[in-house]
């Protein structure tokens, strides 16, 4: 009962909290920007509590997914002075992207500190030598600080696993420091193949961590039939009881094509697949972990931040370009699941930071009933010199919306389907 009380209160914290920033920035920016706000919501639905302030209606309301500002002649004809409507082109735009904006900068700043905080970083500075791999043939030896890769300068070890990747298996120059002096030193990293199946199962920590959540877009397993909550009750014959097993079992099998048992509902059927084969390169080394002071810690969370806030725009590309689907797609309850499974508080903080930057992104989407749809309203405004048909710019609002709507429901019943 505890764990549920906790649980729940960490999901309202989060979900609650960050819609109250999100909010917050409309209303503070259309304060300062002297419009007349009439209603700052959290929740939708009937009230549980309201205070009616000197011109806004403060509400906290019974559903708290969502929330919202309602400002003076923002949907009806207001003759006001104050009405958003009679307000500046700039100073609407202000007040639309103020929302995102906050939501943005939280999940930066969030991330930077936790980052900062946690301080366990991989240096660039040679450990140890994997033996059989490129590096120990190739001269490099333990104390090398690698410093760049065909003269690109490395600064984390991201930067080097992504120029491995680059290298495509082909010779590479790699320059390390020793002894106060640059040494450039070439070799072929070492090819390491992966076979590569797009089926995503339960966390390993869960009981069953053999059910599968979904499978990847435009992958073998999904063009093989598997789909999400299958269950996984045998590779090749051999049953498999985690996670760990089915992963074992298919990376240790010598055939083409794999044998994966699944139980759906109540029927059991196997499916072949044909993994695809993925090519790791490598240099073969351990590094040591960097030193814990503030100055290191400042610059790695720098740019492991950076990593994290370009990862969200990677994630966007992939929808957009086919590479995800739309039924891999997180709504409030598959948020509410991984809240509620988060243990530690570096973990409760990281999904903070995450749901909060996905959130303030998503937003930006340029769809009429989201932020980034009235911005771009705004600007065919401000290029025609006069708004757009009134009937027009409701027609557009009402069928996003309507939209919306059914993907959330959609979203909703997917992350019910993987909890169930």
């Amino acid at each position: 009962m505890i764990a549920f009380i906790i649980n729940a209160l960490k999901i309202i914290f989060v979900l609650g909290f960050l819609v109250f920033i999100h909010e917050g920035g409309h209303f503070l920016v259309a304060k300062l920007c002297k419009v007349k706000v009439n209603e700052f919501s959290i929740g939708w639905g009937p009230a549980l509590f309201k205070k009616q302030g000197k011109e806004t209606l403060y509400a906290l309301r019974l559903i708290p997914l969502g929330g919202y500002v309602r400002l003076e002649g923002e949907e009806e004809e207001s003759k006001d002075e104050r009405a958003y409507s009679n307000a500046s082109i700039p100073k609407r735009m202000a007040i639309i992207l103020a929302g995102p904006f906050v939501n943005i900068v939280f999940a930066i700043v969030t991330y930077f500190i936790l980052v900062s905080v946690v301080a366990n970083n991989s240096s660039l500075i040679v450990k140890e030598l994997i033996p059989n791999y490129a590096a120990e043939g190739a001269g490099i030896i333990v104390g090398d600080e690698i410093t760049k890769i065909n003269g690109q300068k490395l600064y984390v070890k991201s930067d080097l696993d992504k120029a491995l990747e680059k290298s495509n298996g082909e010779e590479i120059e790699v320059t390390v420091k020793r002894n106060n002096e640059e040494k450039n030193i070439k070799l072929i990293p070492t090819k390491v193949d992966y076979k590569h199946t797009g089926i995503y199962l339960k966390s390993i920590d869960q009981a069953e961590s053999t059910k599968v959540i979904t499978a990847e877009a435009n992958s073998v397993a999904e063009r093989s039939g598997v789909i999400a909550n299958d269950i996984i009750t045998k590779v090749n014959g051999e049953e498999v009881k985690n996670q760990l097993e089915i992963v074992n079992a298919i990376d240790k099998s010598t055939s083409k094509t794999i044998d994966i048992t699944i139980k759906r509902g109540n029927e059991e059927k196997i499916i072949s697949i044909e993994p695809d084969i993925y090519n790791y390169y490598y240099l073969g080394v351990q590094f040591e972990t960097a030193e814990n002071t503030f100055l290191n810690n400042i610059y790695y969370a720098f740019f492991n931040t950076k990593e994290f806030v370009f990862s969200i725009f990677e994630n966007l590309k992939m929808l957009l370009t086919g590479g995800a689907r739309i039924n891999q797609f997180v709504g409030p309850v598959g948020i509410s699941q991984v809240v509620a499974n988060t243990n530690e508080v570096k973990d409760f903080v990281n999904i903070l930071a995450l749901v909060s930057l996905s959130l303030g992104v998503t937003n930006l989407l340029p769809i009429p009933a989201l932020d980034g749809g009235k911005f771009v309203l705004l600007v065919i405004e401000a290029i025609r010199k006069k708004k757009l048909d009134e009937r027009i710019e409701m027609s557009m609002g009402l069928i996003s919306f309507i939209l919306l709507i059914i993907l959330s429901v959609y979203v909703t019943y997917n992350d019910i389907l993987r909890i169930l």
